[in-house]
């Protein structure tokens, strides 16, 4: 259940709403006159957030370029060329 309490809270309580966002990694809803004002979240959570929205933007952008293209490849085909790629890099390497 989302922590909801007044921005005050930030400036009078704030090792409180530090430990609770930190050993909840939930993070704390801040309202000021009665409406939400801000969001507060410990660095690990906005961290994890960014990263998963940055994969669903990136799985979007491939959705799309999926829908666009018309040749399509197996896992099967992929991993052939993946495999080929990575000997081929290997080879040269020991060269």
């Amino acid at each position: 259940m989302p922590q909801i309490r007044p921005v005050s809270d930030l400036r009078n309580n704030f090792a409180d709403i530090s430990k609770t966002v930190h050993e909840t990694a939930e993070p704390v809803f801040l309202t000021k006159n009665g409406y939400g004002d801000m969001v507060v979240m410990s660095y690990e959570t906005y961290e994890k957030l960014q990263f998963e929205s940055e994969i669903y933007f990136k799985l979007k952008e491939a959705e799309t370029q999926a829908r666009q293209a018309k040749q399509r490849f197996s896992h099967k085909d992929v991993f052939s060329s993946l495999r080929q790629r990575l000997l081929e890099k290997a080879d040269n390497e020991n060269v």
